[in-house]
């Protein structure tokens, strides 16, 4: 015979409430309870204001398919076939996070990159993560490109590179209307030696200050990795020309400096993925995110209804409908 699970016990005047003591209940039992109350708070807790990261615990992986490829160039498929193939239903953009794509291969991140559009050209701050590729010798190839460029003040290299970058380098802040950019330094101990004189403009983002430096100008234009449809072009080669525009440190992403043309394409509306080349190699991923224009497109991203600014290309781009 199988012992008994619980022990009854006669009551006690001297316990509280009921009159009677606790039953033992063995620990298995105990978990099985303590999973029941979880599940009933469950929605109560999930509609709780400010409950957004617990939400995202339970919104699952992306289910978003990638072609097989190998080390080789002539292993990468053709971006239209991947398309084809692997059309990316929307619901699965609804689920994807900046740490997901952080947690991709360069090559998926290449061919998501190509399933996507252009989506609005963004307004107002976003907040930054950079991705660093690996190059052929295993080291950072921003290190590797960089290294080869004399005569501009900069010697990152390997590690130090990765994490300056981390760093300084915060976000981006988007001025629609007047077509620039500008970008989020919070730290300017590594850029003192060469900033020249005069104030610096500022934005308060979430409480923290950042500084706004490297200007860029934003367009429409050809992506460098996929010509079939255009990306939203962040380009520093005439950065001089622009309001504000400071000769140190500025020149540094400029044409006289580390030629910086940034690409990026929306995933959702408040999340985009970018490219980074210098003199037109590429040279890094980064991620751009704002979670109150998440939030806010959400609905209408989810019923296909948000638009691209940029040209859409002959080719119709697929968009799985499950």
């Amino acid at each position: 015979m199988h012992a008994p699970l619980r022990q009854e016990h006669t009551p006690d005047p001297m316990c509280c409430g009921c009159g009677l003591r606790p039953r033992r209940i063995t620990k298995g039992n105990d978990v099985l309870r303590l999973a029941i109350v979880a599940l009933l708070l469950l929605p109560a807790v999930l509609g709780l204001s400010g409950c957004e990261r617990i939400q995202g615990w339970f919104a699952g992986k992306p289910d978003i398919a990638f072609a097989p490829y190998g080390d080789t160039y002539a292993s990468k498929p053709d971006f239209a076939q991947v398309e084809y193939e692997h059309p990316i239903p929307l619901k699965e953009l609804a689920k994807v996070t900046p740490k997901y794509l952080a947690g991709l291969e360069q090559e998926q991140l290449d061919q998501l990159y190509a399933r996507l559009g252009s989506g609005p050209i963004p307004n107002g701050a976003f907040d930054g993560e950079i991705v660093f590729p690996r190059g052929s010798s295993g080291k950072l190839r921003a290190a590797e490109i960089i290294g080869g460029l004399k005569g501009l003040g900069v010697n990152f290299k390997g590690n130090l590179l990765e994490t300056a970058g981390e760093t300084l380098w915060k976000g981006k802040v988007f001025y629609r209307d007047q077509k620039v950019l500008r970008n989020r330094i919070q730290d300017l101990t590594a850029l003192r030696p060469v900033i020249g004189p005069g104030d610096i403009p500022k934005i308060d983002v979430d409480g923290k200050d950042a500084w706004l430096l490297f200007p860029a100008k934003l367009y429409c234009g050809q992506s460098l990795i996929d010509s079939r449809r255009e990306s939203i072009i962040i380009d520093y080669a005439f950065t001089d020309e622009l309001h504000g525009y400071r000769e140190r440190p500025d020149f540094l992403a400029g044409r006289r400096g580390l030629k910086v043309r940034d690409e990026i394409r929306m995933v959702r509306p408040g999340l985009y993925l970018g490219r980074a080349y210098m003199d037109h190699a590429f040279i890094l991923n980064f991620v751009l995110y704002n979670k109150d224009l998440d939030q806010a497109g959400r609905a209408e991203f989810e019923i296909g209804q948000v638009k691209d600014d940029c040209w859409s290309g002959t080719q119709t781009r697929v968009v799985a409908s499950r």
